[in-house]
């Protein structure tokens, strides 16, 4: 039954066409099977035959390669079907590729698994910036940061200062308590744990590793056969230098903001976009700061926060409450804390100005008379290390600080701190009759910022008319210098971005020095020692011939002789900064005539041998290659003339001027030739340009290594010989590593105990730590009551931060029992420096 209904079926089908329809229907379904017939035949019939093309006969696609009796049958004479059917296949492939990356089908096709595990790596790693690249020649970053630095030198300093409009915005009263200025939310505590770290917000690494140890529950360290376990602080000092190289909302949120919120989260209601317009916004269910336990956070402007008046800090800082899980009470750019035991941390703006403002001295001189007592002890916290700038550079600067100190506190202050240089130092006064201002002076700048080198700094031993000596540093002294020596070896491979730069510089000392078109004497020499002393030789007149008839080098060596001359720091007399110049543009310049030399040197060598034609117009690979298309690919059916007819000629002169173009070798021979026959004269403006052209590419290619090799080598002497340029020696090592921030205990007894924690090798890969991704299922309120605070861990365990943190110098301070004998009470208001 089931096979006669099934068998009834195509029946009852066709029932329901009339015979007219199935008529028409059969007949067009015969005519399209003929007409793929017909496709077939002519696509996959023979192309041609294979005695046309010899070069493609031996492949394996004409014939049948079959073999009998130990002997192969010869090749058919037809081509076979096979190609006509590759030819298709790489023809639609190539359709198939255009039309994907056109329509942006590509974008949404399915990734294979490969690319898609690369991809979810990708994506659980941390979006770190590198460092900061102060050497690039291309970097619109670091345009903009000299931009911002001029403008605010020109305009704001002496003409506008937001410090001024803080004052005036907050209404300050006579009074020593102002809600703005002063906070005391600690003061009543046992004890407290508070940490100081400056200059972050460079490398996303560096920063972050930093972050994470500040953000850690506790931190135990091994320190002489014994563990030492310290507690995460109560609040975080930050000196300055938020964000490199200016402030910006990029810099400020990628730099800054983003390595302290993967170390410690902000709270779950926390918004980006949020300004705090009524600061402190305390929590829900708290009326004061005194009820928030979890960690806070205050920060001063450094110098880079000042490129732009302080309108990116002031909207970050003093207008959000949260950096990460820290959070921000503060509503100025200087403030004054009152911690336990009568311990107070004055924190200064010094602007760019080096010093307070009138404003801010008037402040903490009103609170230094009505609210520090006579046993209390001041800690000083500034951008900026005058004791050790003022030193190097010969200056005197901060003479409104050095009023506040002497004069006001009077042995009060029991240290100062300060970052500005990247790397740690601390300095104790050597117990004498005279009287002491300051006891302490302590640098540590290692916030994420690259290092600074220590040695430079080794000699500094007085202020205040003081005694000091150098109690610890990090790096070493010895290992400072040692460091130094990588501008020689990596000055180029850490700033490749420079080469834009140096080899434009290059080419400008040499272009008047090509062509060299007597070389004979140099290569027809018969002894080794004969060469060398004509090569200098020649060289020797090409620089007397640049000083009497080049326009363009002679320019560029006087332009690139007072910029270099410029450069030297201040410090150093005007007759040695004359002879430093000196010498650094002749390395420079003597590097660029012989790389000249060597280069024409080559073409000579190469004309010489025949490898390189002298006459033509430049298309000798265009000849190569139509010689072999002529033996290999022949036309008996005359296409390419067609195709060249049809294309109106651009078929056979688009190949041949792009090869021309790529023959830059010929260009250069061709072009050198004519000029050393015929003169500068007998070549047209175009081709001098054309010959010019290929010459710097060549040449920027060859004097980018030897450029670098030079500065670098130069940075290097300074430093390390000379001690100048600590700075721009060190900034081109971009180094991440050694990286530290100092951690304070004031304890029950009153003494301030002092630790410096340090990291040697800062991390570079990053996984996310999986208790970091277990707790947070939990979702805490605060982050700070996490176990695990921190969403990225080094991928090797042994190196990351709170596996490697060592301490690299402990002391403390005892608490005041008794006001020095040297400072009488003071008497009177004072008055700042003007």
């Amino acid at each position: 039954m089931k096979e006669k209904t099934t068998e009834r079926m195509p029946s009852g089908w066709f029932s329901l066409w009339k015979k007219e329809q199935r008529n028409s229907w059969l007949a067009k379904f015969v005519r399209m099977n003929e007409f793929k017939d017909q496709v077939c035949s002519s696509w996959f019939a023979p192309v041609g035959s294979a005695n046309d093309y010899p070069f493609l006969s031996k492949w394996v696609i004409y014939g049948e390669l079959t073999c009998s009796g130990g002997s192969c049958a010869e090749s058919p004479a037809e081509i076979s079907p096979i190609y006509s059917l590759w030819a298709t296949f790489i023809g639609l492939y190539i359709a198939n590729y255009v039309v994907e990356r056109s329509t942006g089908w590509a974008l949404t096709h399915p990734v294979s698994q490969k690319e898609s595990e690369k991809l979810k790596k990708k994506q659980m790693q941390p979006d770190f910036l590198d460092m900061v690249p102060w050497y690039s020649g291309t970097s619109a970053d670091l345009f903009k940061t000299v931009f911002d630095l001029l403008v605010s030198v020109t305009v704001f300093v002496g003409r506008f200062d937001m410090r001024m409009m803080q004052a005036a915005m907050s209404r300050v009263e006579d009074e020593a308590k102002q809600e703005d200025l002063l906070y005391d939310q600690f003061s009543e505590r046992e004890e407290l744990w508070f940490d100081f770290m400056a200059d972050t917000g460079d490398g996303g690494n560096s920063s972050y590793s930093v972050a994470k140890l500040l953000a850690q529950p506790s931190l135990r360290i091994h320190s002489n056969d014994s563990v030492i376990t310290l507690p995460r602080s109560n609040l975080l000092l930050i000196g300055g230098d938020l964000a490199y190289p200016n402030p910006s909302e990029f810099t400020y949120e990628r730099r800054l903001f983003r390595p302290f919120e993967y170390a410690l989260q902000p709270p779950l209601w926390y918004k980006e976009e949020h300004i705090a317009v009524n600061k402190p916004e305390l929590p829900g269910g708290m009326s004061s700061l005194k009820q928030y336990d979890g960690p806070q956070c205050f920060l001063i402007p450094g110098n880079h926060d000042w490129f732009d008046g302080l309108q990116t800090f002031m909207r970050y800082i003093c207008h959000k409450s949260w950096l990460g899980g820290w959070f921000m009470p503060q509503k100025k750019s200087y403030f004054a804390l009152q911690l336990p035991k009568g311990w107070w941390v004055f924190g200064l703006d010094l602007a760019l100005h080096c010093d307070i403002d009138v404003y801010q001295f008037k402040f903490f001189s009103e609170l230094i008379r009505k609210k520090v007592g006579e046993y209390d002890s001041v800690i000083i916290m500034t951008h900026e290390p005058n004791w050790l700038l003022d030193w190097y550079w010969n200056d005197v600067t901060g003479k409104n600080v050095t009023h506040l100190i002497r004069d006001h506190l009077r042995g009060r202050c029991m240290l100062r701190m300060a970052g500005d240089l990247h790397h740690y130092m601390r300095h104790s006064y050597v117990p004498s009759a005279k009287p002491v201002y300051v006891q302490h002076l302590l640098v540590n700048g290692c916030g994420g910022a690259f290092l600074h080198p220590t040695h430079v700094f080794s000699n500094f031993n007085s202020l205040y008319g003081t005694s000091y000596e150098s109690k610890a540093s990090y790096p070493s002294f010895e290992d400072s210098s040692r460091i130094a020596l990588g501008n020689i070896l990596k000055f180029r491979k850490k700033n490749w971005q420079f080469d834009f730069i140096g080899g434009i510089i290059y080419f400008i000392l040499a272009f008047s020095m090509f062509p060299q078109c007597k070389l004979d004497h140099i290569l027809q020499d018969d002894t080794f020692s004969g060469h060398i002393k004509s090569f200098f030789g020649t060289v020797w007149e090409a620089f007397i011939y640049m000083l009497g008839h080049s326009y363009v080098s002679s320019a560029g060596s006087f332009i690139l002789l007072v910029a270099a001359i410029i450069f030297v720091p201040s410090k150093v007399s005007r007759k040695r900064k004359v002879i430093i110049g000196v010498l650094h543009v002749s390395a420079h310049l003597s590097s660029a005539l012989i790389l000249m030399l060597l280069m024409e040197l080559g073409i000579e060598t190469c004309i010489r041998h025949k490898l390189l034609a002298t006459s033509g117009h430049h298309h000798t690979l265009y000849e190569w290659y139509r010689s072999v298309e002529s033996e290999h690919f022949p036309d008996p059916s005359g296409l390419r003339p067609r195709i060249e007819q049809w294309t109106f000629g651009l078929y056979p002169a688009c190949i041949k001027y792009l090869m021309s173009a790529f023959d830059i070798p010929e260009v250069m021979a061709v072009s050198r030739s004519d000029i050393c026959h015929n003169g500068m004269d007998s070549v047209s403006r175009v081709g001098a340009m054309i010959y010019y052209a290929s010459v710097f590419l060549y040449f920027w290619v060859f004097s980018t290594p030897i450029v670098s090799l030079v500065f670098g080598s130069y940075l290097y002497v300074c430093i390390n010989w000379l001690h100048i340029h600590f700075d721009e020696a060190f900034s081109s090592l971009r180094i991440a590593n050694y990286k530290s921030f100092t951690r304070f205990h004031i304890n029950l007894k009153g003494d301030l105990e002092v630790f410096t924690l340090a990291v040697d090798k800062v991390p570079k890969e990053w996984k996310v730590d999986p208790k970091w991704e277990g707790e947070s299922k939990l979702q805490p309120s605060f982050s700070h009551q996490r176990r695990f605070p921190s969403k990225w861990r080094s991928i090797s365990s042994q190196q990351d931060p709170v596996s490697s943190v060592k301490i690299v110098d402990h002391f403390v301070i005892e608490r005041t029992l008794k006001p020095t004998s040297h400072f009488r009470p003071a008497n009177g208001n004072g008055s700042a420096a003007h």
